[in-house]
């Protein structure tokens, strides 16, 4: 059952905006260092090793991943394998800020989701905020040139964004079922190493076809091994537990409005490590979707 939202459940749900907004600008650095899909092979490969001291028990046979084994196998595509692929990907041919605009639609996506799929109630002001939210996005599709909306031509790191953001809104509703063991949701390692064991697989998959259809390439060295201990410990195992946690204690449609916070770190984030300062546009579609979602939660 979902709690009243306090100050502590504020602070978990703060923490991964922070952390994905700075894996948003490290994975646009480290772009022409490592291909996307290996990027996020190699982040949750490393994230795998750090959990594996607390985790292990998970491993043996019999353990509760194993016995639910669809359930962590379709939470691992979703969380795992796609989401991140699919925002590196996006970050080939779009810029930090761009990227987390688009996906602050996330809690439009949620509501949506969770209408069609859960069951879940959707009012007039929530679909009115939706469509605010919607607007905003546009906005930034067509970097603010309404008169030019209908001839806009989307780079592919904005289509590969929203659908990014389409799967994390079913991954967030999955994770909010309580279908899970109770061993395994007061174990937050062996939960979160259930889903890696099968998100490996998924990301390993993709992997392996970048290198088999693609010219991939490593450049190895101190800025890419930096990168990626960083985009394991903060973004992967941090951020994944403080979302999980806060989820699981005020819901998804709640939890989602956080996610909003992640273009305004990707903004102070991006203009202090790569001088990529906002446009007049990314304020105007930021304060669209944050609209709507304010209109989308008054009761």
């Amino acid at each position: 059952m979902n709690q009243r939202l306090t100050p502590a459940t504020a602070l978990l749900l703060v923490l991964p905006p922070l952390l994905w907004a700075g894996n948003a600008v490290v994975g646009r650095l480290v772009y022409d260092l490592v291909p996307p899909m290996t990027l996020n092979f190699l982040r949750w490969a490393l994230a795998f090793v750090i959990l594996l001291p607390l985790a292990h028990r998970i491993l043996r046979r019999g353990s509760a991943m194993w016995l639910n084994w669809k359930r962590f196998a379709l939470l691992g595509l979703l969380g795992v394998g796609c989401y991140n692929a699919l925002q590196y990907l996006a970050l080939q041919t779009s810029t930090p800020l761009n990227v987390t605009l688009v996906a602050s639609s996330i809690p439009v996506w949620m509501l949506l989701v969770g209408g069609l799929c859960f069951g879940q109630r959707v009012s007039r002001q929530q679909i009115a905020g939706a469509l605010m939210s919607i607007a905003g996005v546009l906005v930034v599709l067509s970097r603010g040139q309404w008169a030019l909306l209908v001839e806009v031509q989307l780079v592919p790191g904005d289509v590969y964004v929203l659908l990014a953001t389409l799967a994390w809104a079913f991954y967030s509703w999955l994770l909010s079922q309580p279908k899970d063991p109770p061993e395994l949701r007061r174990d937050w390692a062996g939960f979160l190493m259930a889903q890696i064991v099968f998100g490996l697989g998924w990301s390993g998959l993709f992997a392996g076809g970048e290198w088999a259809l693609t010219n991939a390439h490593i450049s190895w060295g101190w800025p890419l091994v930096t990168a990626l201990l960083y985009i394991a410990i903060g973004p992967a195992v941090i951020a994944y537990r403080c979302w999980g946690m806060g989820v699981q204690r005020v819901g998804p449609a709640i939890a989602g409005f956080f996610s909003n916070l992640t273009p305004l770190f990707a903004a102070l984030l991006s203009a202090a490590f790569m001088g990529e300062l906002p446009h007049l546009y990314h304020a105007l579609a930021f304060g669209l979707i944050v609209g709507g979602i304010v209109v989308s939660a008054r009761r």
